[in-house]
């Protein structure tokens, strides 16, 4: 029998990897690492072991890392809620997104000297979220991974942060090349029409941005389990778009299929047709 490729998730009481361990429990030897052991429901998470990776020490934790093969990292630190803010105006926006880039670079290094093939990151469209501006505008029809990113808020920069660092780690800088994939999440979530009252472009918006939760799964399998990574320079460096094959779909994720054979089987305007009809469409809400 084959052995299982040995996986390392960071963030793994979050909402993604509630979404992700249902299939990777049965296909990966897992190591499952976070700061609280209870998912978004309260429920304690199995396996899961306490480690802080925005904490400097590495002693505390770089163990983890030897001998994984992959290295999910979908850890995050949620900054404090202002009452009445949006997540991107939150007071101290920054100094709290720093503690994000601080863990990026943590999760990086220690997957570099370990001897990880491959880290495969949880970025954001709000890497590159100012050009919706444009396509609301329809003065842009589709953004592509590879454009320059762009944002007006410090989640996004965070992000973009992410990423640009990931870039050193994959050329080689430090000794060896660390394949990276970025993936770029929409809307990995359920919509409900009735969510959006008077905001049709806002449903509309979320509707492109979609992501059903077996495409998601089948996102991160692919971009982990891909042979070969390598963008056009020799570098194993790829940002793909989270998406279903959405009809609306504004961001492109045609390198996600050529690169990985990314092949979403979801498409939000088949699976929201009713609701769509009854929102946009001139029905009646129920």
């Amino acid at each position: 029998m084959m052995q299982k490729r040995k996986i390392l998730i960071t963030g793994a009481t979050g909402y993604i990897a509630s979404q992700l361990l249902p299939v990777f429990r049965g296909k990966y030897q897992l190591t499952l690492l976070d700061v609280k052991e209870t998912d978004p429901k309260g429920n304690k998470v199995p396996g899961l072991k306490i480690a802080n990776l925005a904490d400097s020490d590495f002693e505390k934790y770089q163990d983890y890392f030897q001998g994984i093969d992959t290295v999910v990292h979908l850890g995050y630190y949620e900054p404090p809620r202002v009452r009445g803010a949006k997540r991107r105006m939150r007071r101290g926006g920054y100094q709290h997104e720093r503690i994000n880039v601080d863990m990026a670079y943590n999760v990086y290094i220690l997957s570099h000297d370990a001897g990880v093939r491959r880290v495969v990151v949880a970025s954001s469209n709000h890497a590159a979220d100012w050009y919706e501006h444009l396509i609301h505008q329809g003065l842009m029809d589709i953004v592509y991974p590879d454009i320059f990113p762009l944002t007006d808020n410090f989640y996004g920069w965070a992000k973009v942060a992410y990423e640009q660092m990931g870039f050193i780690f994959a050329t080689g800088h430090f000794g060896r090349k660390l394949g990276i994939v970025f993936l770029r999440i929409g809307a990995p979530r359920e919509i409900n029409y009735r969510d959006f009252p008077n905001n049709v472009a806002g449903y509309k918006r979320d509707l492109g941005a979609y992501i059903s939760e077996r495409d998601l799964q089948q996102l991160f399998i692919r971009s982990i389990e891909a042979k070969k990574i390598d963008n056009e320079h020799g570098i194993p460096f790829q940002i793909f778009y989270g998406i279903s094959n959405n009809t609306r779909k504004f961001w492109s994720i045609v390198n996600a299929r050529k690169a990985i054979g990314y092949a979403p089987q979801d498409d939000s305007e088949v699976k929201y047709a009713e609701d769509i009809t009854i929102f946009l469409g001139g029905g009646k809400p129920e």
